[in-house]
């Protein structure tokens, strides 16, 4: 007899556990609290990093300034372009682990939050193995509390009839239909003068051959495989079955779920997370096949890296 409570308890759980997760991942890429708006004005797209706060204070008792006198104005300067999906932390674009170089009202600078209170810096390398062990584990966990409660593999969408090549095209065509939309919505926004946070995504970026190989054949099967399980196979498949609730219904909230897990990408990037997430629970629930979804997911991921950061193309659209 399946456990099904203690099978939804542990998916509980986890998907807590994911999202204390991601919530600090986003404090670090995301956009400022409104607390901050007063304090912090633009990040320069490529400047020199202030090293430590005494040089913030030396630089304001000389009225040393880069970008010249302000006039006395309370207003900030604005150097260089201001991107709204800008790393408003004092992460700058071009040096992503790097310090900030926030300018302040009369030429100021002041080092971002993040160094003030001594957070300690994030490394590329870091960020990948926290993503791919964090992810890693959480499916394990997964997999053996289904063993352990006796889940049918039918209800997580892994029974032997879905696990067949034909299920694999299907999810090959809807990722790149997923990933063509994504690319002509991103434009839309861009002329509309919106934008998602695309730091994440650049700050993962390999700068090698290994560094490719690795993203595309470890961490981004295992975040695609983790999150699939967990969003689509147990939080709409598994309770369906268990509860018998709607799994249409049980679509919606883990969609939600899944884009609010994205808080990195930005406000916008939350909304069209969500959306995608609508879609891959529809395939789900119509297909009845997890690895539909999977084979999408993995694929606008990784045609995201490869165009946008291997290519070096910009838009599609």
């Amino acid at each position: 007899m399946t456990a099904w409570t203690a099978f939804a308890s542990v998916a509980g759980v986890v998907t807590v556990l994911l999202l204390l997760l991601s919530q600090t991942t986003s404090e670090r890429f995301g956009r400022p609290r409104d607390d901050d708006h007063e304090h912090a004005a633009s990040v320069t797209p490529a400047g020199p990093a202030v090293a430590d706060e005494s040089v913030v204070h030396e630089r304001e008792s000389s009225g040393e300034s880069d970008v010249g006198d302000s006039g006395g104005s309370n207003e900030p300067d604005v150097v260089g372009p201001e991107r709204p999906d800008a790393l408003s932390d004092g992460v700058s674009p071009a040096g992503r682990a790097g310090s900030t170089d926030v300018r302040l009202s009369g030429g100021r600078e002041r080092v971002g939050a993040r160094e003030l209170q001594g957070t300690p810096e994030l490394t590329q390398s870091m960020l990948l193995v926290n993503v791919a062990l964090s992810q890693g584990v959480f499916g394990a966990v997964l997999v053996l509390a289904a063993i352990a409660a006796d889940v049918p593999r039918g209800a997580l969408g892994v029974a032997s009839t879905h696990l067949t090549p034909t299920f694999a095209f299907v999810g090959v065509a809807l990722g790149v239909a997923l990933y063509v939309a994504d690319e002509v919505g991103a434009s839309m926004a861009d002329v509309a003068g919106f934008g998602r946070s695309e730091d994440l995504r650049e700050f993962l970026a390999p700068e090698s051959a290994r560094g490719w190989v690795i993203l595309l054949g470890s961490v981004l099967p295992v975040v695609a495989g983790f999150e699939e399980l967990l969003f689509r196979g147990v939080l709409v498949g598994a309770l369906s079955t268990a509860f018998g609730v709607s799994p249409w219904l049980l679509a919606v909230g883990s969609s939600v779920l899944f884009g609010l897990g994205h808080g990195a990408q930005g406000r916008l990037g939350i909304v069209v997370t969500t959306a995608l997430g609508l879609v891959l629970a529809a395939a789900y629930v119509l297909t009845g096949s997890l690895v539909v979804v999977v084979v999408a997911h993995y694929l606008v991921n990784a045609l995201e890296f490869v165009v946008h950061e291997g290519l070096g193309v910009d838009r599609l659209a």
